[in-house]
């Protein structure tokens, strides 16, 4: 299993990105995949996740501004970010796991996460 990470850039406070990841050969039916965000001196964090059967959690500091999507034919997960700022900079890291991830707070921690890509980096100015 590979996940492959695109879309990141530097981008102006208030402007838009759309973010990607291939996953391939990741072909279980029951899955949850969640974007990570590392900030410069921080701890990573989980922003945004979905489940196979559709259900996303979204963090507090994303929610509204972010939003998931998926294409199951292409085995591609997609993170549209509206409204950046600042504070959103980061280097932005997809992850996979075939176990149930429930809908709390579990979805957003690293552990539970199999498979990782190598990373995108968004950069906002002011």
């Amino acid at each position: 299993v590979q996940l492959a990470e695109s879309g990141g850039g530097s981008v102006q406070s208030g402007g838009s990105l759309r973010l990607s990841c291939v996953a391939s050969e990741f072909t279980h039916k029951q899955y949850c995949m969640t974007w990570f965000r590392q900030a410069p001196g921080k701890e990573r964090e989980g922003i945004a996740s979905i489940r196979s059967d559709g259900f996303t959690k979204y963090a507090d500091s994303v929610k509204g501004r972010f939003t998931l999507s998926q294409d199951s034919a292409q085995n591609t997960l997609y993170l549209e970010m509206d409204s950046l700022n600042t504070d959103d900079t980061g280097l932005y890291t997809c992850a996979a796991t075939s176990y149930f991830c429930g809908s709390g707070l579990v979805m957003f921690m690293d552990r539970f996460y199999d498979y990782w890509g190598r990373g995108t980096q968004v950069t906002v100015s002011s």
